[in-house]
């Protein structure tokens, strides 16, 4: 599979996008989601490929989005919701823009580049955004904080908690799967506790001076890892932006019990309702992939009145689903343009469904 992915990414998908062969794949009546996670800002240094992977690029999200207005149709939110609800036609080859977590750039850096474009998209918040002050993202404070710890072994007993980290610069590997194993147990226990859990954690692991560090000076940091505030999200609405929901605070949700879930859920809905004073009829399941995301959750975002639901997976013209399971292309900082355009277009799905037996 590492072998083979390479040659599709440098030499079979550049190959199709140049030879014409994606753009006229036959999408027929169609419909194709993408999802971004955010622009990086101007100024802002990658240091770390995983923890930035997922934000592109401003020069890159300008070229895609031209790219799309060029090969399809880019609908708005309110198009997608009458195709839905009312029954109402869509364009061919209709594609959706969607962004998930509510970071600061997509008010700062995004929003700036699709009004250019004369583009909408749907942004999915964390609950907190309907609060005053601008919050960040609990499983990215914990990435930081593993990835600054010494290596060693590490014990919390009241949460039962224990593990070992390698050299950070010999066995990164090693660290990012404690990242995600904590990730998946800590979702099992409400926000509060997780927070304080990373807040202990800093000192225990004698981090604390480093667990803030240019939060409350630098432009550049709050654009990257801030959350939009209440009045931030407001603009972002002014601004012919659709707001969904992403839940209260981004868990894994198949890891909680039902009644966390819910909550994660339905009261995410009524606080950004509440707060903007406008109807939120969808929702962005938290990391989106069929690991995280199961019928039960699906049944709750039902019965808490969302009119459609979206996964992170599987997307691309062509895909098949349903209205509590969306899929959705997923853009990363890594992928190229021809990339992309296989993505797109459901090639990229269906070569990997029939060669490899899945659609990752």
């Amino acid at each position: 599979m590492r072998l083979v992915t390479p040659v599709l990414k440098h030499v079979l998908y550049p190959c199709l996008a140049n030879s014409g062969y994606l753009r006229r794949r036959d999408c027929g009546d169609g419909f194709c989601a993408i999802t971004y996670h955010g622009v990086l800002p101007e100024g802002y240094q990658v240091s770390d490929p995983h923890l930035d992977g997922s934000l592109i690029t401003a020069e890159k999200f300008r070229r895609q989005l031209r790219l799309l207005k060029s090969l399809y149709n880019v609908v708005s939110p309110s198009q997608v919701q009458d195709w839905f609800i009312e029954g109402r036609d869509l364009p061919e080859r209709a594609v959706l823009l969607t962004c998930d977590d509510g970071l600061r750039n997509a008010l700062t850096t995004m929003a700036p580049i699709l009004r250019e474009e004369n583009l909408s998209c749907l942004f999915f918040v964390l609950a907190s955004s309907a609060g005053e002050e601008g919050q960040t993202l609990w499983y990215e404070n914990l990435y930081l904080l593993v990835r600054a710890a010494q290596a060693g072994s590490y014990s919390f007993p009241t949460l039962q908690l224990n593990f070992q980290l390698a050299d950070a610069h010999r066995n990164p590997q090693q660290r990012r799967g404690v990242w995600w194993s904590l990730v998946n147990k800590l979702s099992e226990r409400d926000h509060c506790a997780r927070e304080e859990f990373i807040d202990a954690a800093w000192i225990q692991l004698g981090l604390a001076a480093q667990a803030h560090v240019g939060s409350s000076e630098s432009e550049v940091w709050r654009n990257r890892f801030s959350l939009l505030n209440l009045e931030e999200l407001r603009q972002l609405s002014d601004l012919g932006m659709s707001i969904g929901a992403h839940t209260l605070s981004h868990p894994v949700l198949s890891r909680q019990s039902s009644r966390l879930a819910r909550r994660e859920i339905s009261e995410s809905r009524s606080l950004l309702q509440n707060a903007l004073e406008q109807p939120v009829w969808a929702l962005a399941y938290p990391f989106g992939d069929p690991a995280s995301v199961t019928q039960r959750e699906m049944r709750i975002a039902e019965q808490a009145g969302f009119q459609y639901a979206f996964m992170n997976t599987g997307g691309g013209f062509g895909a098949q689903f349903s209205r509590f399971a969306i899929p959705r292309v997923h853009v990363t900082r890594d992928m190229t343009q021809a990339e992309f355009e296989a993505h797109v277009s459901g090639f990229h799905r269906d070569f990997r469904s029939r060669v490899f037996g899945n659609t990752a």
